[in-house]
């Protein structure tokens, strides 16, 4: 793999502006009562479909870390073929899915939208929203900068 001009750290106001978006992102979804295991599943989802190892790793890691199950990250893609996921999160994922794709799509389709806005209350959808937004942001950081996998005791 080539290395790569690194865009993050290297301009630190501007990785500064994205962390400080991320811990706002995750103080309203706290505020909003919305499970964190939830944002870690919309990292996750939203960090395969952008081909992100990096942040696979990383919250891959910060989910297990929070006792998410290996099962459900290992079948996380297939997540409209099992029962293993709750109704927000079934939600949550379409949602995120359908914000990361929305090159593809064109826009977020009514039915995931109505689906999202029945099992969230309008604070928790705009926090699901904003964290789909921010992981696309640092998948896009840290794929065009070819981030390295930090080192971890396997």
């Amino acid at each position: 793999m080539t290395n790569r001009i690194h865009v993050g750290k290297r301009v630190p106001e501007i990785y500064q502006a994205m962390a400080q978006l991320q811990a706002e992102v995750e103080k309203a979804a706290a505020n909003a009562g919305v499970d964190q295991k939830i944002l870690e599943l919309v990292k996750m989802r939203s960090s395969q479909i952008n081909h992100c190892a990096f942040c696979l790793d990383m919250h891959s890691h910060d989910a297990l870390q929070m006792g998410e199950s290996p099962r459900r990250l290992f079948v996380l893609e297939g997540w409209r073929e099992t029962e293993l996921f709750t109704e927000q999160e079934r939600a949550a994922l379409a949602l995120t899915e359908a914000i990361t794709n929305v090159a593809t799509l064109h826009d977020v389709p009514d039915d995931v939208y109505e689906e999202a806005t029945r099992v969230f209350t309008e604070e928790q959808y705009r926090a699901v929203v904003w964290e789909a937004i921010a992981i696309n942001s640092w998948n896009r950081m840290c794929v065009t900068s070819h981030a390295p996998l930090p080192e971890r005791a396997e």
